[in-house]
């Protein structure tokens, strides 16, 4: 596919939304690479790096290597990717602490508007779509009832983390920050990120590589012989989202780590009227207003040729 350097930036700011996306907990950066028109690219591009692709290296050397790997898309995207998940995790981690409803409304403006763009996708919606929606949809529901566990230090529990949560970052609709949340690992990485640990960033990063390049090989089988159907489950899974990323929470039960830092465990989605403290309501939904704008922007972005 031959792209001109502009072309190239643009896959950047679509990697900048990705990473922005992933690092918050209840957003699926998959969910914008399928808005923004590159995630079938993507799956291919993943699912092809295999053993025929460091054949052609050593055989016919580093330029047809690069081709087959489509290396420059993967270089523009990656590097988005982790410029703005490795800054904006920080930023999240700040937002979700003090201003939860806010953050939380921008994203759930965002995602009502993915339902619609991921949905259109599917070319026929009969009785095997709609119930892969429902399934998709109660899946994504289940995992967002899930309680957190506690925080896990163990590094071969880190690896198993990177390749579960990267499976589900590519997956639109299910967060791989949530599931990181979920297994008790999202803090672990968060503070070795900010800690500069490298050897724990380099074994979560290995566990995330094993986990892409095998699960993207079954993606792009489903889309190849299921395509409906896969579509018909990832927009299930965005809906069934919707519970986690909802701005009002009122909290069940709480965990309370070493230092006496209070974590919540289970929460469940009330109305911003039984809201107890300040709603904050009319901003709420002005950013729900503007995360719904921003996918149309982005499929504006991913329908240019």
């Amino acid at each position: 596919m031959q792209r001109r350097l502009i072309d190239y930036l643009v896959i950047s700011l679509k990697g900048l939304a990705m990473g922005a996306a992933d690092a918050v907990p209840g957003v699926s950066g998959g969910t914008i690479a399928f808005i923004s028109g590159i995630y079938e690219e993507l799956i291919d591009t993943i699912s092809n790096v295999n053993a025929s692709l460091f054949k052609t290296l050593f055989k016919e050397g580093i330029k047809p290597f690069w081709q087959q790997l489509n290396g420059n898309f993967l270089v523009a995207l990656l590097s988005g990717i982790v410029i703005s998940f490795v800054s904006f995790m920080r930023l999240a981690k700040y937002l979700l602490e003090y201003h939860p409803i806010l953050i939380w409304s921008f994203f759930f403006g965002l995602i009502i508007a993915s339902i619609y763009f991921v949905g259109k996708q599917v070319t026929k919606w009969n009785i095997g779509s709609i119930f892969s929606f429902v399934i998709g949809a109660a899946v994504a529901f289940y995992i967002s009832k899930l309680p957190t566990l506690a925080t896990n230090e163990n590094m071969w529990f880190l690896f198993l983390a990177g390749a579960i949560a990267i499976c589900a970052m590519i997956l639109p609709g299910i967060s791989g920050s949530f599931i990181l949340i979920i297994l008790g690992a999202y803090k672990t990485l968060s503070n070795a990120i900010h800690d500069v640990d490298i050897k724990k960033l380099l074994i979560f990063i290995s566990g995330a590589v094993i986990g892409l390049l095998s699960f993207s090989h079954v993606l792009k089988w489903l889309f190849k012989n299921y395509h409906n159907a896969t579509l018909a489950v990832l927009t299930g899974f965005i809906f069934g989202s919707l519970n986690r990323v909802w701005p009002w929470k009122n909290t069940l039960t709480w965990h309370t780590n070493s230092k006496g830092v209070k974590t919540p465990l289970i929460q469940e989605s009330i109305s911003p009227l039984a809201f107890e403290g300040n709603n904050q309501l009319v901003f709420a939904i002005f950013l729900m207003i503007l995360g719904f704008l921003t996918i149309f922007i982005l499929e504006r972005l991913g329908s240019k040729k």
